[in-house]
């Protein structure tokens, strides 16, 4: 049995970290993607007892006897594919020791966590099967577009497809797409692995990567949105690598020693969250009004981005480029975690950008 799946990256265009404190947050899809292959041998087919994952666009792969797996997790051998649950804290434990003996370069040990979510998802909905998961991606890792959650989202997919939990339909371009009803499915298993990526995630990550296009996001309710205008968002990737885990761990302990002004720094984002989504959903019936729209998404992208460095998020990468698009009259922000990572510059629709 073979499958293959792929789930988008995203970007926040307001309202990161402070949708972790119950704001809105709004957030789109981007045409880059984590892939990820999925072959399973049947029973009677020759197979050499492991588990294997392939990062092919780093040369690496990890491997484990599906028995030892076994002996390290026996209570995850009842597969409970339409019931997601949560790694509990003894599993995790029980995880680490199995990756630890991997010999991960240590530039790269940030895959640790990433390996501690495919073990856990995999054994949980297939049991104590060999396979190999072959997995490629155009994001780039740790920039604040989405990889870790476009991994779990296309993880969660492609094990869920070879499973009766769901129903599949020729969607686009040739492509097997899940069922409206069963999306819910493969975005909480998704959501499952990125707490064990990073933490308490707020979940938006995982649910664009699923439901694509865009959305609003707030304290889990997901409102899908239709732009009524052109959006071209210039990405820079400041190649700054970061911890959400810890970013995500510093503004709650912000919150914990300022509550009522990070309390008031939320409500704020909330209400800019809330009015980008109305700007970007309401007609503009001619170019005039379009700019205006513009200029409107230029303010509330800027206020932001102080209400981010409020939070201590911004990094000194992030405040470079935020210097260099000012010069050229162009707003910007953060995007994702912060702390490094990526910074999305608005292009309105007078700018045309010679390459």
């Amino acid at each position: 049995m073979e499958v293959t799946a792929r789930a988008p990256g995203k970007i926040i265009l307001a309202g990161e970290h402070a949708v972790v404190h119950g704001s809105a947050a709004v957030a789109a899809s981007i045409d880059l993607y984590t892939t990820i292959t999925l072959r399973i041998p049947s029973d009677s087919d020759a197979s050499d007892g492991l588990l294997k994952i392939k990062l092919e666009d780093m040369g690496l792969e990890f491997s484990w006897p599906v028995e030892k797996i076994k002996d390290v997790l026996p209570d995850l051998g009842n597969p409970l594919s339409s019931q997601p649950q949560s790694c509990s804290h003894e599993s995790l434990k029980s995880i680490a020791s199995l990756v630890e003996e991997q010999n991960i370069p240590e530039a790269k040990i940030e895959l640790a966590s990433g390996l501690y979510a495919f073990l856990w998802m995999y054994t949980s909905i297939h049991g104590y099967k060999p396979a190999t998961a072959i997995v490629t991606s155009t994001l780039p890792l740790g920039s604040g577009l989405g990889s870790s959650a476009s991994f779990c989202v296309s993880v969660s997919a492609a094990l869920l497809a070879l499973t009766s939990a769901v129903s599949l339909d020729l969607g686009h371009k040739g492509w097997l797409s899940f069922r409206e009803d069963n999306l819910e499915l493969v975005n909480k298993w998704a959501y499952e692995g990125e707490k064990i990526i990073h933490g308490k995630p707020s979940g938006i990550d995982n649910t664009v990567s699923t439901f694509g296009n865009m959305i609003m996001f707030k304290s889990g309710n997901l409102t899908r949105m239709k732009s009524s205008m052109p959006l071209r968002m210039l990405i820079t990737n400041t190649k700054v690598g970061r911890n959400t885990k810890a970013l995500v761990a510093g503004v709650s302990e912000r919150t914990l020693r300022h509550p009522e002004a990070m309390n008031a720094v939320f409500i704020a984002v909330d209400y800019i969250s809330k009015e980008l989504s109305s700007i970007i959903q309401s007609p503009a019936a001619d170019p005039l009004s379009l700019t205006e729209k513009e200029e409107k998404l230029e303010e509330l992208m800027e206020m932001n981005q102080g209400l981010l460095q409020c939070m201590g998020v911004s990094h000194a990468s992030i405040e470079t480029v935020l210097r260099t698009t000012l010069k050229h009259k162009l707003s910007s922000k953060l995007t994702g975690a912060g702390g490094g990572g990526c910074v999305l510059t608005l292009l309105p629709t007078c700018i045309l950008l010679f390459l």
